[in-house]
């Protein structure tokens, strides 16, 4: 009797031993794929980067130069239709905009069209690919690892924004667009924050004015009806329905000459 307990008992020992490496080995697996992933998605942004974009002193004024070669990201995804840069931080936001056929083809694709987790960012479908649009969106994903537009709630802090209000947009044309942060905030994923089509101005007016109650804090940054905003927009922690959004206001647009 004492024998077939024990036998009972080493085999429900080496069931619940292989159940266990089981979960082990495809736990392990699927931390191996994500770091993969993340690898694999830095690697893709890092060669587009040395591939397209130039850092150089302007001869003259001795400033600093941040030339974009569009034409060889058009042979790569001819749906480029922008590049997005802070300076000085975060300086990890340095990625080509793209815009798809809907604001779902870039969620699970690179800027190559590579089938990965980090996506690209990517303009809403429903905006003019020039960003003279009253209002445009711009979307990418909150990474993990950092990448993407992780680092926009670094502007939940004030402080933050006081040493970094500025973003910046260069289009294929040769212009570099210069926004400055006003806003900074929470929001659901169905707020009026995302409007883009406004029937008059005290509309426009009443969507700036809501970006402003969403904010954490107060810019002081004047944003009026003539004026041109883009939304940066990332997903949360809190939930699947929240997003974090940064709106900027544009200050200034330049010709870049080479």
């Amino acid at each position: 009797m004492g024998k077939k307990i024990e036998k009972k008992s080493h085999l429900v020992s080496n069931i619940v031993l292989t159940i266990s490496l089981a979960v082990f080995v495809v736990a392990a697996f699927q931390l191996f794929r994500i770091g993969k992933g993340y690898q694999d998605g830095r690697k893709d942004y890092k060669d587009i980067q040395e591939l397209a974009v130039e850092e150089t002193k302007d001869k003259k004024s001795g400033e600093d130069k941040f030339i974009v070669d569009f034409e060889k990201l058009a042979e790569k995804n001819p749906d480029v239709i922008g590049w997005i840069r802070f300076d000085p931080q975060p300086d990890v936001i340095n990625y080509p905009i793209v815009q798809g056929t809907d604001n779902e083809e870039y969620l699970h694709k690179t800027f190559t069209k590579n089938e990965n987790g980090l996506g690209a960012i990517f303009l809403n479908v429903d905006n003019s690919s020039d960003f003279k649009d009253k209002h445009s969106i711009i979307f990418g994903h909150r990474m993990k690892d950092g990448s993407m537009f992780r680092h926009l709630q670094d502007y939940e802090k004030k402080s933050f924004w006081k040493k970094n209000p500025h973003f910046y947009i260069y289009t294929p044309n040769g212009r570099v667009i210069t926004y400055r942060i006003y806003a900074a905030g929470e929001v659901l994923d169905k707020s009026d924050t995302y409007k883009t089509d406004f029937t008059d101005g005290k509309a426009y007016e009443a969507f700036i004015d809501q970006t402003r109650k969403d904010a954490l804090y107060e810019t002081g940054v004047k944003v009026r009806t003539a004026d041109k905003v883009v939304t940066l927009s990332t997903c949360t922690q809190s939930s699947d329905n929240h997003r974090f959004v940064v709106h900027g206001v544009k200050e200034k647009e330049e010709t870049i000459e080479e």
